[in-house]
């Protein structure tokens, strides 16, 4: 095998500078600070892509408002496993960030998080049932006890009026309540961590784009060109991550590792529903989900939001999806045929055939007139006017399709890391609900590529930033108030009152 010569090395190789890099290079910068780490970003900006506040939902995802989450089965029951490892994921995360703010790392964490309750929304005499079955699914578990359900229309009117004003008061309703819910921007916190690294010594190369990659003697080789100049440089590395969101299949397939076959991309976009009138904004405090249409992707799960980005409240609803063959929002429309070849067509082809509803509802949400995003708002807002709203382009997102043996290919919703076998490769794909578990993922991708170091002179720092590491909060209740007591505190969160088991406001 050739050895290139190269203009520079470094000990990490980050893509793209969103949340998962930032991510990662925090932990790896406080694990081994004595590693070179640099950051490779295409934008002129930090977090500019999926994780800025506009182009994501922001939502602290933990399941206690997803519907989606807990899917109701063939024979009426509800399954809740991807509920609970979903809502164990992110008090990981909040573990991470209360740390770092204890360290100093983070002054002001109202800059990133800050307290939303999550709300479930439902109508309807079948599914306000599914959701008193959710509730009570759910209700057998500590970390989900302290949520609310109620279908008393009066007590629905005080958390969120705007929702209840000009409803048909014949019309079943019902809702489940949670104040641990928070609001993220991701983007902020991206660029916190990231201006930390770079104090500490981390190199950051914005208008940086990764042409090629391979594999020479156990070192990575990166071909990079400058965006600002047209000049190119070759980079060695002992470690890469591809953490370039819709950019990060292409890479991967230039990687050329064995586990990177047969994936492929299926690219949806988004747009929103925005209000800024401070009348409206002012009434509504809550992030409430309702169910999805059929055939819907996760990602376009209706839900009414209050969001606070950069300073300014606003109201978003959505998001409304749409087919894209550009795999970022500030990609190219050759994205998606620059990633089809030999090892996916098929497995693509066979989703395309076997997922016709997704299809079809893609088609029909490009169709949408803003008339008709309007009536779907009202389903949520009875009253809201045209007026008071405008339409924003949301983030694109790129859902992983994996080759199968026995189905020829699937269409996996969720984000999925992909790793190489002698450990010095890792991508992040797929989508929701990708930044919430920015942690958990990063824990995975360290365990995997790093295990002599997690089991040797990193265990007790890890065990330090994340006291529940390695255990599950849902088997220990008296850990689980614990660590919520001092994530809350640190974070700057609403403390709820409540620490004991709740019964339902009214059944």
């Amino acid at each position: 095998m050739k050895n290139t010569k190269c203009d520079s090395s470094a000990d990490v190789v980050l893509i793209g500078a969103g949340i998962m890099s930032a991510t990662l290079g925090t932990f790896l910068k406080g694990l081994q600070p004595d590693w070179q780490i640099n950051i490779y970003e295409r934008l002129a900006d930090v977090a500019a892509e999926s994780s800025d506040a506009w182009n994501n939902a922001g939502t602290g995802h933990s399941a206690l408002c997803e519907l989606n989450y807990t899917p109701e089965l063939k024979d009426g029951t509800v399954e809740v496993s991807k509920a609970i490892k979903i809502i164990e994921q992110f008090e990981l995360s909040k573990q991470f960030w209360a740390s770092l703010v204890d360290a100093g790392m983070i002054s002001d964490p109202s800059e990133f998080i800050r307290s939303v309750p999550h709300m479930s929304l439902v109508r309807g005499e079948k599914d306000v049932a599914f959701l008193r079955k959710r509730y009570d699914a759910l209700q057998q578990y500590r970390l989900f006890q302290d949520m609310l359900y109620t279908e008393d229309k009066q007590q629905i009117s005080q958390w969120v009026p705007l929702m209840m004003q000009g409803r048909d008061n014949s019309e079943p309703v019902a809702v489940t309540w949670s104040d641990l819910g928070t609001d993220v921007n991701y983007g902020s916190l991206s660029r916190l961590l990231i201006n930390n690294l770079t104090e500490h010594g981390c190199h950051l190369h914005l208008q940086h784009e990764i042409i090629d990659l391979r594999q020479e003697n156990g070192r990575w080789v990166l071909d990079i060109r400058d965006l600002s100049t047209n000049t190119r440089q070759q980079v060695s590395a002992r470690f890469v991550f591809i953490g370039a969101g819709g950019g990060s299949l292409r890479l991967l397939q230039k990687s050329q590792i064995n586990v990177s076959k047969g994936y492929g991309g299926f690219p949806v976009s988004g747009q929103w529903l925005v209000c800024k009138n401070p009348e409206i904004v002012r009434r509504h405090n809550a992030k409430v989900y309702g169910k999805a249409s059929v055939g819907a992707p996760p990602m376009s799960v209706p839900h009414l939001d209050k969001r606070v980005i950069n300073g300014e409240e606003a109201l978003l609803f959505g998001p409304f999806a749409g087919f894209t063959t550009k795999f970022l929002k500030r990609g190219s429309f050759k994205d998606l045929f620059k990633t089809l070849n030999f090892a996916n067509i098929r497995p693509m082809l066979t989703v395309g055939m076997h997922n016709l509803g997704l299809e079809h509802y893609l088609i029909q949400q490009v169709r949408l007139s803003f008339a008709d995003r309007m009536k779907e708002l009202r389903t949520f807002y009875p009253e809201a006017r045209d007026e008071d709203w405008q339409l924003a382009i949301a983030g694109n997102r790129v859902q992983v399709i994996k080759n199968d043996p026995h189905k020829g290919g699937v269409l996996q919703f969720g984000t999925e890391l992909v790793k190489s076998a002698d450990g010095t490769l890792a991508a992040l794909l797929g989508a929701s609900p990708g930044a919430s578990t920015s942690v958990s993922i990063m824990l995975e991708l360290l365990e995997h590529c790093f295990p002599a170091q997690v089991a040797g002179d990193w265990s007790a720092t890890l065990h330090k930033w994340i006291p529940s590491y390695g255990q599950k909060l849902e088997h220990n209740p008296e850990l689980v108030q614990r660590i919520r007591d001092w994530t809350l505190k640190s974070l700057g969160l609403h403390i709820p009152e409540r620490n004991t088991p709740t019964q339902p406001v009214h059944s």
